[in-house]
């Protein structure tokens, strides 16, 4: 008798996009055991071929191909209407997942990785997408108009919500992206609570949240280190091991 599969995973169509044909094998196969089907491409024209004659649920996307390279077939990709992508390179730094994770993808893994963690990134992105297509509870922090106060201050520093400008203790203006002014509002708008990382993505990213499944963790990271550039200032954001996030400052109305 066959193994009963969870449901998300049953006719769910992946294409594994890698040049090594051993790791498009291992890949396929391993999927395939775990309820998948799966197609795969050897590089990125091949890639093309592939969507314009069908439809996939989610790519696997290799970054260090010969040829055109992963990240810019991602830069080319129309996403707005395309499947998410998890993209794998045996470049694992920081840097390299930012630039992955801001050119659209959803997930970024460093190769090798192990099968049992890319089956599991797979379906926690699957799942962000069936739920915003299913019009789940996706939202910003707080709307524009609820009459929330626009000027927060915590631990010396100043936020102007409005504005969308961020004071230091010494009242100079740190320069934030707007992901990471989009993290900070989540976090001072939830203070002294632990927030996981779909909270913290339906909080700071609202109708974009599928976009970003690990982005949060990069996020944070940078975000702490602009909340405490000379290495003076107390820890704001403190990991909650197995759950999240926490924004420990009190934070008041100005």
């Amino acid at each position: 008798m066959n193994a009963i599969l969870p449901v998300m995973d049953l006719a769910t169509q992946i294409l594994i996009v890698d040049d090594d044909a051993g790791i498009r094998g291992l890949v396929s196969s391993f999927l395939e055991k775990h309820g998948f089907k799966t197609d795969t491409a050897g590089n990125t024209e091949e890639m093309r071929a592939k969507l314009s004659g069908g439809k996939y649920d989610l790519i696997v996307l290799d970054v260090m191909m010969p040829g055109e390279d992963g990240l810019s077939a991602l830069r080319k990709f129309q996403k707005a209407d395309g499947p998410p992508v998890i993209m794998l390179s045996a470049v694992g730094t920081d840097i390299d997942r930012i630039v992955g994770l801001e050119m659209g993808a959803d997930d970024y893994m460093a190769k090798p990785c192990n099968p049992r963690e890319l089956l599991a990134r797979i379906r926690t992105v699957l799942r962000r997408r069936k739920r915003h297509e299913a019009g789940g509870p996706v939202r910003a922090a707080v709307p524009e108009s609820s009459g929330a106060p626009s000027l927060l201050g915590f631990s010396g520093w100043r936020i102007d919500l409005i504005g969308r400008l961020l004071h230091d203790p010494a009242d100079k203006i740190v320069s934030l992206s707007d992901g990471e002014f989009r993290l900070l509002r989540a976090f001072v708008e939830h203070p002294r609570r632990v927030l996981t990382r779909d909270q913290l993505l339906d909080y700071a990213r609202g109708s974009e949240s599928e976009h970003y499944d690990r982005a949060i963790d990069v996020q944070v990271s940078r975000l702490r280190r602009k909340l405490s550039d000379d290495g003076t200032q107390p820890e704001l954001i403190r990991t909650v091991r197995s759950e999240g996030y926490m924004f420990v400052a009190a934070v008041t109305r100005l």
